[in-house]
């Protein structure tokens, strides 16, 4: 592990099978302070990211411990089977859809689409994977943001 300086900032760097890796974390704390980090983490779209980073990359990655972390952060709501929800949620009728958001369920639709798209063109799981991933992360910030904007009109 070594660090390099940017403005004044270090920033670890870790080197793997010749790639070299920076610190997100670092970086972000010399941004934002330790308040942000947490609050950058608890980002569902920051831990699908690595979530789906990790499982691709990581060949040492902890599924466990990332379930743990997961979990705390409340971001299983659509990674769980259908008898976990209802097991979880013993007062609430219907399913899991019933109770995403309307931004959550048309993101959600327009995955399962592309995903199918992705496997007839015969791209592996973990292309798909990034590829979802990166679109979700888009197409919700998008969402989100025109739902931010008719809420201040």
């Amino acid at each position: 592990m070594s660090k390099i300086t940017v403005k004044n900032i270090e920033v670890t760097v870790i080197k793997i099978d010749n790639e070299d890796y920076i610190c997100i974390t670092d970086m972000i704390k010399a941004k934002d302070g330790e308040f942000f980090v947490t609050d950058w983490l608890r980002n569902r779209n920051t831990l699908e990211y690595i979530g789906i980073w990790e499982q691709v990359y990581n060949p040492n990655f902890n599924y466990g411990e990332f379930a743990i972390i997961k979990n705390k952060a409340g971001l299983n709501s659509f990674k769980i089977s259908a008898k976990e929800w209802r097991e979880t949620n013993p007062d609430l009728k219907g399913n899991i859809r019933d109770y995403a958001t309307i931004n959550e369920l048309i993101c959600l639709s327009n995955m399962e689409n592309l995903n199918a798209v992705f496997i007839n063109e015969k791209l592996p799981q973990s292309k798909r994977l990034i590829k979802l991933n990166q679109i979700a992360i888009q197409q919700m910030n998008v969402l989100e943001n025109i739902e931010s904007q008719k809420q201040l009109k």
